[in-house]
């Protein structure tokens, strides 16, 4: 009598659902990096868009300072004033370069961002790397 194989014949696609939950792992673990990086952008841009903002207010609190008090304008013209409370690295200038016309430039340098070398790059002529400008004309200043 004739002995039969009762184990049944090896397949050729042995090893092929470890390698289809290999792949499925890879392409989970190349999503969630970019969920990651797409965060980190976010959260940079966030914080970008904060101190413009910040900048913006800063700006717009002087020059409301000014227009309260136009006899007295010419007196708010201050150069590389340090607002660092408000702004990291921040500088505030104010000048007058027409009569009647002030110029409100507030600068910052965001935490691990390199700052201007010289202070003499338009626009800001700060040592900063970010600026904001703003020019007001004012009645009587």
């Amino acid at each position: 009598m004739p002995i039969q194989n009762l184990s049944p014949a090896k397949s050729n696609q042995q090893g092929a659902v470890i390698i289809e939950a290999l792949i499925a792992i890879l392409i989970f673990s190349m999503g969630i990096l970019a969920l990651v990086g797409l965060q980190a952008a976010m959260l940079q841009n966030t914080t970008a868009s904060k101190f413009r903002s910040d900048a913006s207010y800063i700006a717009q609190q002087r020059i409301g300072r000014m227009w309260a008090d136009p006899a007295n304008a010419a007196a708010y013209v201050i150069t590389d004033d340090p607002i660092t409370g408000l702004l990291p690295s921040g500088k505030v200038t104010i000048s007058q370069p027409v009569t009647g016309q002030f110029r409100v430039v507030v600068g910052w340098t965001a935490p691990g961002e390199t700052a201007a070398a010289l202070a003499t790059t338009a626009p800001c002529f700060m040592q900063v790397a970010h600026c904001f400008t703003t020019t007001a004309s004012i009645a009587g200043g």
